[in-house]
């Protein structure tokens, strides 16, 4: 078999195999319960998100807007659930529900863009590290080393006190310290790939390294890309939290989960007005662990043999 005729046949087999794996994919995940109750979350909080604006109209409440007459008691505290105000009101009088609608919208985008970030760059620097090897992967793997070396929090304040809180900042500083671990993991598996018998025979017919390490290599690391992005969601989404409830990320009035439960704990209102951090609460929680558990789901239905010490299920021998 000449060289042209092994790396046509290789390429032929991983295609038929991608596509094969998809279909015995999705199977494998109708029959995980957890991944599909993951999946319902998730598609009813991003609806939740989407349905914000209309959200708003509906009840009259403007994210932003306070209602010091019928939002807050006499004495001023916010008000508990009623017909009026479905999940209460904050120390403003402004509207929970609304804002919490307007909040995962910040959240959502958040995790998503930060995320599919994180892993271009990730998947870039560990792939050139482990294919080109020698002194560039020796000084990419330095950098990684040194990015992860990095405080979190120490470098978001330091950047926040000279570039001022933002949503752009917010993702650019989760985007740099979420690439390095899966920048780990894929160069790990083109130091194992990069000798295989297709990319000797790409490397026979003169492909550049460019090619051969993004359209040869890169479709075999496939089922690690899609796990690691997909659990990196939840870290970013937590990460904005984090700086938003320190002040360090979405900037007040705009509504964020971390900022709600921020104003939750100022002055322990919280101890008289519990939905104040039970709501964001409930929902930071409830996003988060329905995209670990998706990833997880995900990891077992795209690599079967990760499931070390679970039953095979029905039908899996066949």
């Amino acid at each position: 078999m000449t060289p042209r005729t092994a790396l046509i046949a290789a390429r032929n087999s991983a295609d038929v195999q991608l596509k094969g794996s998809w279909r015995l994919t999705f199977e494998r995940l109708r029959r995980d319960p957890a991944s599909i109750a993951s999946v319902v979350v998730i598609l009813l909080i991003v609806l939740f998100a989407i349905c914000a604006p209309l959200i708003a109209a509906a009840t009259g409440h403007g994210p932003t807007e306070q209602f010091r007459e019928t939002g807050l008691s006499p004495e001023g505290m916010p008000m508990p659930p009623s017909a009026e105000f479905l999940l209460g009101t904050d120390q403003l009088g402004r509207d929970i529900l609304v804002r919490l609608a307007y909040g995962a919208q910040v959240s959502l985008l958040v995790g998503v863009v930060a995320s599919i970030a994180a892993s271009l760059i990730g998947v870039t620097v560990g792939v050139v590290s482990g294919f080109v090897g020698g002194v560039t992967d020796t000084v990419l793997s330095r950098i990684t080393d040194l990015v992860m070396s990095v405080p979190f929090l120490l470098c978001a304040i330091a950047l926040v006190s000279v570039l001022g809180p933002s949503l752009g900042l917010s993702i650019a500083v989760i985007v740099f310290f979420s690439w390095t671990g899966l920048a780990r993991v894929i160069r790990g598996q083109v130091v194992a790939l990069r000798h295989r018998e297709f990319v000797e025979a790409a490397r026979s017919l003169g492909s550049s390294k460019w090619s051969i390490m993004f359209r040869d290599i890169v479709p075999n690391l496939v089922v690690p890309i899609i796990v690691y992005t997909t659990l990196m969601i939840p870290s970013a989404i937590v990460f904005e939290a984090t700086l938003s409830f320190l002040g360090l990320g979405i900037v007040p009035p705009t509504p964020s989960w971390g900022n709600m439960l921020a104003d939750a704990a100022n002055g322990s209102i919280y101890l008289v007005a519990w939905w104040m951090v039970v709501v964001p609460g409930t929902a930071l929680l409830a996003l988060t662990l329905s995209f670990n558990l998706l990833g997880d789901g995900l990891r077992d239905a795209l690599d079967p043999s990760s499931r070390s010490g679970r039953p095979a299920a029905k039908g899996a021998r066949k």
